[in-house]
């Protein structure tokens, strides 16, 4: 299998240098037939140019060396759903939920790319956090994380690079299960609106704030991961891409995508008394 690291480094850290690469890396994965048992994809947006889908969590974006055990793929799914290639305009993590847009054109691709690198997009996350956070603006350089395989030959010596996401408190609940020291645990459902791409941004930038996400194996807490595994059933990043907003790369109008919440986050946010729906997208937007 071909290595991924350039439609990685491409889509998450705003880097076009790569992107006849990427194609050529996501061209060779079209060709690949994919059995699959999972219901089809949940299609949010389409047209003779864009498709998006609400991605669930867990599902792969494209082949790859993190998971070489993975039998179903965003890329094929959606290739077989609508019976075309398809090419995906950003990145999504695999445990992240939520609006995937893909194009259907190379020119179209390197439109939507350009408006990523630039900032001229708007993306906006929910996610359940440890405590009880309120709102803000949190301007802080992240290092870029390299992986020891996709990236053993990248310049490890880079600087840290600039990251800034805004934040705001949607709800905020007290559990009384005991994690801890504590008698109770406190949570907030939050909106996060990532100004910059880093890989892994949102992830480490409620650690820095000492408010993880909830379900986040690599930056989070896992007393409070075990936690909701013992007790909700759940074992996936309470992280979810509700919005996305993009100028159509064929008729300069601006499109909004929204992804609605489903299954096991919601009752989740049910469980915990989160479920405050009237702030949480129920419907698309375009």
């Amino acid at each position: 299998m071909k290595e991924t690291a350039s439609l990685n480094n491409s889509l998450q850290d705003n880097d076009l240098n790569n992107i006849e690469e990427m194609f050529a890396t996501v061209e060779e994965q079209q060709d690949i037939s994919v059995k699959t048992n999972s219901p089809e994809l949940d299609i949010l947006y389409q047209d003779d140019y864009l498709v998006a889908i609400n991605k669930p969590s867990g599902l792969l974006v494209h082949r790859s060396w993190l998971d070489t055990n993975a039998t179903e793929f965003a890329v094929q799914k959606l290739r077989d759903q609508i019976g075309q290639h398809v090419y995906p305009a950003h990145r999504l993590d695999r445990p992240t939920s939520g609006v995937l847009l893909f194009v259907l054109d190379k020119d179209s691709a390197r439109h939507l790319m350009q408006q990523f690198v630039e900032h001229r997009t708007e993306k906006r996350y929910l996610a359940v956090v440890r405590g009880h956070l309120e709102q803000g603006i949190l301007d802080y350089p992240l290092k870029y994380q390299y992986d020891k395989i996709a990236d053993k030959k990248a310049d490890i010596t880079k600087p840290a690079q600039d990251a800034i996401t805004e934040y705001r408190c949607l709800a905020q609940t007290q559990v009384p299960i005991p994690v801890g020291p504590y008698d109770a645990s406190r949570y907030s459902l939050m909106e996060l609106i990532p100004k910059t791409g880093r890989k892994h941004q949102l992830r480490r930038h409620m650690k820095h704030l000492r408010h993880p996400i909830v379900g986040d194996t690599s930056h989070g807490d896992g007393k409070h991961n075990t936690m909701f595994r013992d007790n909700f059933g759940i074992h996936r990043l309470l992280l979810h891409a509700a919005y996305l907003s993009v100028i159509h790369p064929k008729t300069g109008q601006k499109i909004e995508i929204s992804a609605p919440l489903t299954g096991d986050f919601l009752h989740v946010l049910s469980e915990i008394n989160l479920s405050d729906t009237t702030q949480l997208p129920e419907a698309n937007s375009v």
